[in-house]
């Protein structure tokens, strides 16, 4: 199969409505970042700001150091209910600072009904949370109703920034199935996946969990375990490795459709075909979703290296990028302002900033509009950035037998009120307006909220694309 990555990007560059506007630097092994743009984004573009935060790989940037530290695991408890929606924030509007945030967001999140609706409206690429702290080791359950539909995919993975990764993924016409992988450092292999039966995954909560130590992965659904992966099997003689996870990662949770008719077929084969836009679900709620409730982390907290969680901060000192190159440090994580890099932390300082707070230019403006390449994925445009699948390739089919996707009916479900279809920071509508409502204009913008980063974000989108062709 393909990268998940890669096939998305492609969908990316022909789904773009509009011409590459800057030369962003793409990153990888063989290609490190310049040094004016030091820091390798997980979508494997180049620069400042944001690119320095969550998900920057220390080994294809500038140098080791220019990624920002990474936030220590925090046992924690994340209700997902109405009062956690302010503790979902933008990716546009964080800084590193994770007392001010538990998630960073692209593609608005709804909350209704105490839990929060991660959405896909028609002619978007859907919406994808990030855990602000990481986890070296460890345990995270998290209580979920997929989306359903051909071409839909709800994720549930750990995520290191050297793309270390441990999956759960749901295709839209397998409601029966709870499909498992796992990456080492974003290698592809084509044998790290496996099923686990479920009864119907839309209709029903379950409560998946990974457990995850030094020496074995387990999946679990509510509380038994449904695979397990041990360290020792996986040693690469060839490489002299183990081909194991084993980096401070974060959560993330997303829904994206692997069924765009841009994406590889065999992408689009696995996840059950061509999405329909006229499904029931874009009908009558303006969208794919899927929900989530509760969900808990609990730090291996080991006394010593690795899984501890001692300090503040995680960081490489090699270029290995193996577990025996984390430092537990008590460096900071925030940057003063999206000028930022993780060698010069203060740059673009101003007095009025705070924390979290994302004013990043000298004159109080906004980051996206003065900063070129400091925001992956534009921050609040979804629909130009490539959310939850890993740099590993997209796992074989599902074995289990496939509940029904496509009755009209909500499982329980509900209606989505009138507010979360609205535009503006509590919804993530399918038409919203450009936020002129005097001006009769009519302008429409596919699900996502008008900004001033549309210039940037369709820029992206290409770079994204064309990357993903080189490989197709």
């Amino acid at each position: 199969m393909r990268s998940t990555v890669l096939a998305l990007g492609a969908a990316a560059l022909l789904g773009a409505g509009t011409v590459l506007a800057d030369d962003i630097p793409t990153c990888s092994l063989d290609k490190k970042c310049p040094e004016s743009a030091p820091c390798c984004s997980q979508y494997g573009q180049c620069g400042v700001g944001a690119y320095c935060l969550g998900g920057c790989d220390p080994r294809m940037s500038f140098s080791l150091d220019s990624c920002v530290p990474a936030p220590v695991c925090q046992d924690k408890t994340y209700k997902m209910d109405k009062a956690s929606m302010n503790k979902i924030v933008d990716i546009g509007k964080y800084l590193g600072d994770p007392s001010t945030a538990d998630w960073v967001s692209q593609g608005e999140p709804v909350n209704y009904n105490d839990n929060t609706l991660l959405t896909m409206p028609k002619d978007s690429v859907g919406t994808v949370l990030a855990s602000t702290t990481y986890m070296w080791y460890g345990s995270v359950k998290a209580k979920i109703k997929t989306s359903r539909g051909a071409g839909v995919v709800t994720a549930f993975i750990l995520m290191s920034d050297v793309k270390d990764e441990i999956d759960y993924e749901w295709v839209g016409t397998e409601l029966k199935t709870a499909q498992t992988n796992y990456y080492f450092q974003g290698i592809p292999s084509y044998v790290n996946s496996g099923n686990i039966s479920v009864t119907d995954t839309w209709s029903n909560w379950h409560e998946y969990e990974i457990r995850w130590t030094p020496d074995e992965i387990q999946w679990l659904v509510d509380g038994q375990v449904g695979r397990t992966k041990k360290k020792s099997e996986t040693w690469n003689a060839t490489a002299n490795q183990w081909d194991f996870p084993q980096t401070p990662s974060r959560v993330q949770l997303s829904i994206w459709p692997g069924g765009l008719a841009s994406n590889a077929k065999g992408t689009i084969d696995w996840a059950g075909g061509p999405i329909s836009w006229d499904h029931p679900d874009i009908k009558n709620y303006g969208y794919y979703f899927a929900t989530f409730g509760e969900i808990t982390v609990k730090c291996w907290n080991a006394n010593s290296a690795p899984g501890t969680n001692k300090g503040k901060s995680y960081y490489y000192n090699s270029y290995r990028a193996t577990n025996d190159t984390v430092v537990d440090s008590n460096k900071r994580t925030d940057l003063a302002s999206f000028f930022g890099t993780g060698t010069d932390m203060d740059k673009g300082k101003q007095s009025n900033t705070k924390g979290g707070s994302a004013s990043a230019t000298k004159s109080g403006g906004s980051a996206q509009t003065s900063v070129p390449n400091s925001i992956p994925g534009a921050g609040s445009a979804p629909a130009n950035q490539v959310p939850g699948g890993g740099a590993g390739t997209v796992p074989g089919g599902g074995s289990g037998s496939s509940g029904s996707d496509d009755s009209g009916s909500d499982g329980g479900q509900g209606t989505v009120s009138g507010d979360a279809n609205a535009c503006g920071m509590n919804g993530f509508a399918q038409d919203c307006g450009d936020g002129d409502s005097g001006s009769g204009k009519g302008t429409t913008n596919n699900g996502v909220r008008t900004t001033s980063t549309a210039k940037g974000a369709s820029a992206l989108a290409a770079v994204v694309g064309f990357v993903g062709l080189m490989f197709l």
